[in-house]
């Protein structure tokens, strides 16, 4: 049982905050994404999709010595040449027809030009990266995140296994889109009394942390001991919210 009565107890909110704090003390800054460009951050988005980053990586390697990360280079290439590229990353075709779609787009209602696309504002975008083929909560908000710098937190599977066995919300079954929403707005809500200035550079800490003690401690099997966030299940314990 909980050593913390329901008056000492804070807000999952704050709880959050602090493991944002924990972690940042424990793995220092991620400088994250992994890329060297914002089209290769979409590109990685797309990829990234049901794989090991790993396999992503090979994937990213066979663009890159093609000439092909770059919105020209995805453009020139045919739809069969990208999806032998991507191989490693696996679901080729509707990986290749996805960032096919989002190059598309981009020449169609953006003139050609991601500084067009990085201009729009976060909401309307989002509504229609979210239109696309190949393109879920997490993905449209990875690349408004990392590749376009907008204060949209995201969410993902190691998350979710950290809010709900720290019981910082109920589960959601399967993950689904409104269970997505539940940890993205919790953690909205955790930088809330940040300054509106910092929140693109806080969620995208925030989120490469996650990622770090995720695959460090939280697996399909939970690994506590030595993980930088026991302290939290020590303190309030596994009290169902």
């Amino acid at each position: 049982m909980s050593s913390a009565n329901n008056k000492t107890r804070p807000t999952p909110a704050r709880r959050l905050r602090t493991m944002h704090e924990t972690l940042a003390q424990a793995y220092g800054p991620q400088h994250w994404w992994p890329a060297k460009t914002p089209f290769e951050v979409i590109l990685g988005a797309y990829l990234t999709q049901n794989t090991a980053w790993k396999a992503v990586e090979r994937s990213l390697a066979n663009l890159k010595n093609a000439g092909a990360v770059t919105l020209e280079g995805i453009r020139a290439l045919p739809v069969e040449k990208l999806q032998e590229l991507i191989r490693p990353s696996g679901f080729v075709t509707r990986k290749a027809q996805a960032v096919k779609a989002f190059v598309a787009l981009v020449d169609e209602e953006f003139r050609g030009s991601l500084a067009r696309v990085a201009a729009t504002p976060a909401g309307p975008l989002r509504t229609r990266l979210l239109g696309l083929p190949g393109v879920g909560p997490e993905t449209a908000d990875a690349i408004l995140l990392y590749a376009f710098g907008k204060a949209v937190p995201m969410a993902d599977e190691y998350l979710r296994r950290i809010v709900e066995r720290h019981r910082l919300i109920s589960p959601a079954p399967n993950h689904n889109r409104k269970g997505y929403e539940a940890l993205t707005s919790l953690t909205r809500d955790a930088f809330a009394a940040d300054s509106p200035n910092r929140h693109a550079d806080l969620y995208n800490e925030f989120h490469a942390l996650v990622v770090a003690v995720g695959k460090a401690h939280c697996g399909r099997t939970a690994k506590c001991g030595g993980c930088p966030l026991a302290g939290d299940l020590q303190r309030y314990g596994p009290k169902v919210l």
